[in-house]
């Protein structure tokens, strides 16, 4: 395509692609793929989902835009009292943004005010991990751990602290569960002592790592043992569910995998199923109950803050999720995918295989029982990216698996909606893929 479009890459050429229907997509020439990335995370529903393209032409016609600092609007109340229904107790208060960047700046923002209205104003900084990915703005950046889409913009980042991953394929420290102690936890401990327990606001972690690691899935413990950890020094605990969230594991959301509840939520892409830009940030009585008894004020909003448009899309997604009984067929579908994926470990380059529900990670690796990561020169995750888009397939590739520089992986994250059949579709082209990648390496 010719145009003034920034793009991330400027010199070479999108794929474009221009329509799509169920779980496929069509580029310009109209060659079809299935999306087995679901965009990135964000088509549950898939495409041409004539409800939701009718309830955006409704609402539209009704009210497109209210300004969320001044006025009320009725699709926001509903949203997020659907929300409150959907979400585990006792989180039952949402803020509507544009997207997972803008939920967890505003999660990071709410944080410091809760502080704020309880007379704590020294709290005030952030724990993030390694190998993880919270947004592409400064302050979200600066608590995730990606060090290599962090590079460019180090020297604007805020200098919050990060503890070790919870990565049990490539342990940091050394050691293999269940005779761990889970010190991947425990280091959260040592992190806000050393830091000051009296400084440190919340502990934000995505419950399976997505984009950044690969789906890392931690141990059963892992979150329990965060989740006292907060508690005992007074740190809230922000889960970012941007991927993980409305259903995409087999749960409503993620941390329900590990029986705890978070004090935030954040979460967005299924959330509209990529009929409008939409993010909510989910929080909990306790930590409203600061601001009902405080000040009675948050002060934060967004000019597209609560935007009608995009709750009224948000609303009937759920509605269908619910109806359609998406979360538990994630569950059913997720099984049919992971046992067809243990196949894939006969590949010697097939490290590792993780996830959970419709949330798949494939680590790939130049030499298995040492786990060596390929060679950064040689691309693996680009080349896995090529042959899918060459067999018909669309899948989500990333690097920086091992170390945030070299490590290559990806993700199969396709429409909830996926059915038995495609799902069988779907382990055959990627072994086709495998395949042809097996020659080159």
């Amino acid at each position: 395509m010719s145009g003034h479009i920034i793009q991330p890459d400027i010199i070479h050429e999108f794929l474009c692609l221009e329509r799509g229907e169920g779980i496929y997509v069509y580029d310009k020439a109209g060659r079809k793929y299935m999306d087995a990335a679901a965009g990135v995370g964000v088509m549950a529903l898939g495409y041409a989902r004539k409800e939701l393209a009718d309830v955006l032409a409704d609402q539209a016609m009704t009210i497109p835009y209210v300004h969320a600092m001044r006025f009320a609007n009725q699709p926001s109340n509903d949203l997020a009292n659907q929300i409150a229904e959907f979400a585990p107790e006792p989180l039952n208060w949402s803020f509507f943004a544009s997207g997972g960047s803008e939920a967890m700046e505003s999660a990071l923002k709410i944080a410091r005010q809760y502080f704020l209205q309880r007379g704590k104003p020294e709290k005030s900084r952030f724990i993030g991990r390694w190998q993880s990915f919270h947004g592409n703005t400064i302050a979200t950046q600066s608590v995730g751990g990606h060090l290599g889409r962090r590079a460019p913009h180090q020297p604007m980042l805020i200098n919050w602290p990060h503890i070790p991953p919870a990565y049990c394929y490539r342990c940091p420290f050394g050691l293999s569960y269940p005779n761990c102690d889970i010190q991947c936890a425990q280091a959260l401990e040592r992190e806000i002592c050393w830091q000051g327990p009296e400084t440190i606001a919340a502990f934000v972690a995505e419950p399976i790592v997505g984009a950044a690691g690969g789906a890392t899935v931690p141990a059963p413990e892992y979150f329990p043992l965060v989740r006292q950890i907060c508690d005992k020094y007074d740190v809230l605990f922000i889960a970012d569910e941007v991927i993980t969230g409305f259903g995409r594991t087999g749960k409503n959301f993620g941390i329900e995998h590990f029986g705890v509840t978070p004090d935030m939520i954040v979460t967005a892409k299924g959330i509209s199923s990529g009929y409008a830009p939409l993010g909510a940030l989910i929080v909990s009585d306790p930590v409203m109950a600061a601001f009902q008894t405080g000040s009675g004020k948050v002060d934060h909003n967004f000019t597209f803050a609560g935007n009608p448009l995009a709750c009224r899309v948000g609303s009937e997604v759920l509605r269908l999720i619910e109806k359609e009984k998406l979360v538990e067929k994630a569950a059913a579908r997720g099984k049919q995918l992971f046992a067809g994926l243990e196949n894939f470990y006969r590949f010697p380059f097939v490290g590792d295989v993780r996830g959970k529900g419709l949330l798949a990670g494939i680590e790939l690796v130049q030499n298995k029982e040492k786990k060596t990561p390929f060679p950064l020169e040689f691309h693996a995750y680009q080349k896995i990216n090529e042959l899918a888009l060459d067999e018909g397939l669309i899948v989500y590739p990333g690097g920086g698996t091992a170390d945030g520089y070299i490590g290559d992986h990806f993700l199969l994250m396709p429409p909830l909606i996926i059915s038995e059949e495609e799902v069988d579709q779907l382990l055959t082209l990627l072994e086709r893929v495998l395949t042809r990648f097996g020659a080159l390496v």
